[in-house]
């Protein structure tokens, strides 16, 4: 019983040391956020100063080889991504961006992006540190409408009947069998595909709320002083975190079979750093 405890214990500190490896892009984010809204900076409004902070981590990310080209491509996806939401967001009211800032588009600085971007960063630095398999993955066919609906519906919830519970059993039923699998320490674990989205968007909605104390942005009820996101954003973020792992996880499957098809027949493939 004290070696299977010790090995758990072990076990355990291994997979948290990897998240937290695989998290380095967020939490200079949020170190970025606090150290800007406590310390005065010169010369530039505190958004300006995020968005060089932002990109200069960017820049060290690819240089050192904590990122690969192929995710720093899927990462500028996920950028284009948030930033074309923040920009609808902030237009109808639903959060806004109070202070001044030169790289503030409509509203909307353009180091927010950054923030959907963290996101793909852990997503993609985490799949490669754990070694992800998914198990009974769904047809590219359902995958890719079902993502392109929940993203939709964040825009037309504002306009239309919001379908979030709809799509989230369309979610149920489309996923109910899939299993991802991870490696820690030589061991191979494995957990329904679902509870990964739960867990995900709910450690996400712990992040946005100290991201909201730090004043990355600000909802309505948080014009006076501070308060509690929310718990009703879980939903959201558990969405959100379909769509981005629905995109990871879909590039992924046509570059490994890019690579297969090439081996097969012979041709070089190109390996990117």
């Amino acid at each position: 019983m004290k070696r299977r405890l010790f090995h758990a214990m072990q076990q355990l500190v291994r997979f948290g040391w990897q998240q937290a490896l695989s998290c380095v892009f967020p939490v200079v984010i949020f170190a970025s956020l606090a150290l800007t809204k406590f310390i005065h900076l010169p010369w530039l409004p505190r958004y300006d100063w995020l968005l060089i902070i932002c990109l200069a981590m960017q820049v060290w990310m690819l240089r050192s080889g904590l990122e690969t080209r192929d995710e720093l491509k899927v990462i500028t996806v996920f950028h284009l991504i948030g930033l074309a939401l923040e920009l609808f967001k902030v237009r109808m009211g639903s959060w806004s961006y109070p202070e001044e800032g030169w790289t503030k588009v409509y509203g909307v600085p353009l180091y927010s992006g950054f923030m959907y971007a963290s996101v793909a960063s852990y997503l993609c630095q985490a799949w490669r540190r754990l070694k992800v398999e998914l198990v009974r993955w769904p047809s590219l066919w359902l995958v890719t409408p079902l993502a392109a609906a929940i993203y939709l519906n964040f825009f037309t919830h504002h306009f239309l009947v919001d379908i979030r519970w709809w799509l989230a059993g369309l979610v149920l039923i489309v996923f109910s069998r899939t299993w991802v699998t991870y490696e820690v320490g030589r061991h191979r674990y494995r957990m329904p595909l679902i509870l990964s989205f739960v867990l995900i968007g709910f450690f996400i909605w712990i992040a946005e709320n100290v991201a909201t104390f730090f004043s990355a942005w600000e909802y309505p009820n948080q014009a006076d002083s501070w308060r509690l996101v929310h718990v009703g954003k879980v939903s959201s973020w558990v969405l959100l975190v379909i769509v981005s792992f629905l995109i990871v996880a879909s590039l992924k499957q046509i570059k490994e079979k890019r690579t297969e098809n090439g081996k097969d027949s012979g041709t070089p493939t190109r390996q990117e750093n």
